[in-house]
């Protein structure tokens, strides 16, 4: 010991282990340091590989053509049962994790049963225009009528008749036009 009183801090006097109860790690520990962006001991970021989500969109956009189609009938049934199968299909990419689309899988198949539901009931639509415009009555006659030019022309215009009687002609205007001078101040 120094004859101040106070250790000698030589490198023989130090203890060779950290003391007990904790202390620093030695400077230069092995770890390099990590580069900026980057928390030490997680892997480097690489590219982010791009969901595969083309079935779950081409559910989507295939039940939005139903939709628009639902009139066509044809269309709204068979493009609503396309865009619900390829819904399912891409629901079942999303749940195995190949795909992250499956909100969008789901909305494929709500629409695309909406697209279904909307196909069928234009068929009642159109059913009950076809009995109210006397179709069936027409069916009939042409069906008694055979090969009979005149027979089918009589058919014809019976069913013109009654669709003018049930829906209006399409000669006379349903909305009566009034005339701009009656409008206007004098």
């Amino acid at each position: 010991m120094p004859e101040s009183g106070t250790p000698s801090l030589s490198p023989e006097s130090q203890p060779s282990s950290p003391p007990a109860g904790g202390g620093y790690p030695p400077p230069g520990y092995p770890y390099p340091s990590p580069a900026p962006g980057q928390y030490q001991g997680y892997p480097p970021h690489g590219p982010v590989a791009a969901p595969r989500n083309g079935v779950g969109m081409a559910a989507l956009v295939v039940a939005v053509a139903g939709i628009v189609t639902a009139l066509s009938v044809i269309g709204g049934v068979l493009l609503g049962i396309v865009a619900v199968v390829l819904g399912f299909v891409g629901r079942g990419r999303a749940k195995r994790g190949e795909a992250d689309n499956g909100g969008v899988a789901i909305a494929g198949i709500v629409l695309g049963a909406l697209a279904v539901i909307a196909g069928i009931g234009c068929i009642f639509v159109y059913v009950g225009i076809w009995r109210t415009a006397g179709g069936g009555d027409y069916v009939d006659c042409m069906t008694k009528a055979g090969s009979d030019a005149a027979a089918q022309q009589h058919c014809t215009e019976e069913f013109r008749e009654h669709f003018e009687n049930t829906f209006g002609s399409a000669d006379a205007p349903s909305v009566q036009e009034s005339s701009d001078s009656a409008l206007m101040p004098a």
